[in-house]
């Protein structure tokens, strides 16, 4: 897959690996070692050493890389693995076989975030060739999808070798602008227990899907305050934490009064409001005003809540020296925030200055027809030249 040589037109050599890159259906349900292992022979073949971290099963693994000598100080280029399904999408292909046409290359992760990731390897003899003083890393994770699960595992196995990077780029999907800042993200699963009945007595049993549509009324509740009287940042687009029940389940027969039912709760936080309250909020409410009349019918009624997932926000408080070269290699002086989550809490987290940076638009991200402009992959070379060389000029010492 090639296109002619115009200042628009990234390299053959990207092309050709971001082409291989989506070729492998790396949704989050499935194994992304095929990817892997790919990544791994290449940078080998470079000279370049890798190390991967498997989830629990083996069916899926982080890569952290090396270009340059190893020690600290490196700068770190980061992007997941894993893409969303495209189960009931109109696609107008095959989603796992780029395509290109009028100055745009389709298919799933074609700008989240595989494209990043083919102009970040296809650097990779670049890098080699400047000999730098500080060394650059690749950082591959898996499930980030999902609540940026194979991260954490990359990152705790930096901390047990001792490697501490200077600094973070993660290559997610924001045109090239500068992001100092997201939200954090919560996955709450609520599970409310009463009692089964014949329907035609419901007085006998206890409704679980009734007494949770109290508890989803009471999100709805919180979040109308938090988007009028909550803790707020203006510079955000959202600017507000935002609360939703996304996901409902109960009940297993039209003449059955429900025993079970479960609802999904997610927050979206700014980064210094207070999530824990929030959620205490939640709760307090299910226990005081919910389960009381719940167990005067049934000494077994129950609601329980579980975490299931906690991705930290990414706060603006990244070293200036980062947000200095990344916006001037970006050459994009403005700074921008975005709602959505991503890994970059978790490394901003471990200590690590962490920032975004990638091509395309979020606005592509997860729909059918996926794509990343030509302009933006090309645009992506040349950031990824220029910070190379700002990181190693202008990077404290």
């Amino acid at each position: 897959m090639s296109i002619g040589n115009s200042p628009a037109s990234p390299s053959a050599e990207t092309l050709d690996i971001l082409g291989t890159l989506i070729g492998f259906d790396t949704t989050s349900r499935n194994s992304n070692l095929g990817l892997i292992e790919w990544v791994r022979d290449r940078l080998e073949r470079h000279g370049v050493d890798t190390r991967l971290t498997h989830d629990e099963g083996g069916a899926k693994a982080n890569l952290f890389a090396t270009v340059g000598r190893p020690r600290d100080g490196g700068l770190i280029l980061s992007g997941h693995t894993d893409v969303v399904p495209v189960d009931g999408q109109d696609w107008s292909s095959d989603p796992f076989r780029a395509r290109i046409s009028e100055g745009k290359l389709y298919g799933r992760g074609a700008c989240d975030m595989k494209g990043f990731i083919a102009c970040a390897l296809a650097s990779v003899p670049a890098l080699l060739e400047m000999e730098a003083e500080r060394p650059f890393h690749l950082a591959l994770s898996y499930d980030e999808e999902v609540g940026c699960i194979g991260v954490r595992g990359l990152i705790s196995d930096l901390a047990e070798q001792g490697l501490q990077p200077a600094a973070c780029i993660v290559g997610e999907p924001t045109r090239l602008k500068l992001v100092v800042a997201h939200k954090g993200h919560r996955h709450l699963r609520c599970r409310v227990r009463g009692k089964e009945a014949h329907a035609s007595d419901p007085a006998r049993g206890v409704n679980a899907i009734e007494h949770a549509a109290r508890i989803i009324s009471w999100v709805h509740t919180v979040a109308a305050r938090e988007a009028t009287a909550g803790h707020r940042d203006e510079r955000f687009t959202v600017p507000h934490s935002t609360l939703s029940c996304t996901m409902i389940s109960g009940g297993v027969a039209v003449n059955v009064v429900p025993r079970d039912c479960e609802i999904t709760v997610e927050l979206r936080y700014l980064p210094g409001a207070n999530a824990d309250a929030l959620i205490n909020e939640l709760k307090t409410y299910a226990e005081v005003c919910v389960l009381p009349a719940m167990k005067e019918r049934h000494a077994g009624a129950d609601v329980q809540w579980t975490l299931v997932n906690d991705a930290p926000p990414l706060a603006e408080n990244s070293a200036q020296a980062l947000v200095d070269i990344v916006s001037k290699a970006a050459n994009k002086p403005t700074v921008d925030r975005v709602a959505y989550n991503t890994e970059a809490g978790l490394f901003q987290r471990a200590g690590i200055p962490t920032v975004l940076c990638g091509p395309g638009s979020i606005e592509q991200a997860h729909r059918p027809d996926e794509y990343v402009e030509l302009r933006q992959l090309a645009e992506c070379e040349r950031f990824l030249k220029a910070v190379a060389l700002e990181f190693q000029s202008a990077w404290p010492r």
